[in-house]
């Protein structure tokens, strides 16, 4: 099965000069965890999450009213082809520790894929469920290195 065939092709996205904080009402009023930063031309310039939000910006206690997305954004993310195997996607998610994909098609956004839509697809249901747990994997050992000792 090709990626085309499982991603999400109403994209909302966010371009590098608007704010935190549009950034989050966006990812609140469209329940999603990740927006793609697009320059005015289309193409891709980084990705940004609630995590990205809450760590760089309202963690650091910047304004996030002021704080642009170029500021917070992660840049050189990972991306898919519409034609490539929805496998493919799920191996890149488990390696590069993410659970959303931008879809890029002649340098432009045309999709997302997640985790969750791997999930939903007999056929990478094994491949999803690897990815997760490598995900998941590596958040408890991140965790279990700043966790303070207790008692």
């Amino acid at each position: 099965m090709q990626v085309r065939d499982l991603m999400n092709q109403s994209v909302v996205s966010i371009t590098p000069a608007e704010s935190a904080s549009l950034a989050a009402r966006l990812l609140s009023r469209h329940n999603l965890g990740s927006l793609p930063v697009c320059g005015e031309d289309g193409g891709l310039r980084g990705i940004v999450t609630d995590r990205d939000i809450v760590t760089r910006c309202v963690a650091a206690e910047e304004d996030p009213h002021k704080v642009q997305i170029k500021d917070i954004m992660s840049r050189n993310c990972a991306v898919v082809s519409p034609d490539d195997d929805a496998a493919e996607a799920a191996r890149m998610m488990a390696v590069k520790q993410v659970r959303r994909l931008p879809v890029l098609e002649a340098g432009k956004v045309v999709g997302m894929v997640s985790l969750g839509d791997l999930a939903k697809c007999d056929a990478c249901e094994m491949e999803a469920g690897e990815a997760l747990s490598e995900i998941s994997e590596n958040i408890q050992r991140t965790r279990g290195l700043h966790q303070p000792e207790r008692d």
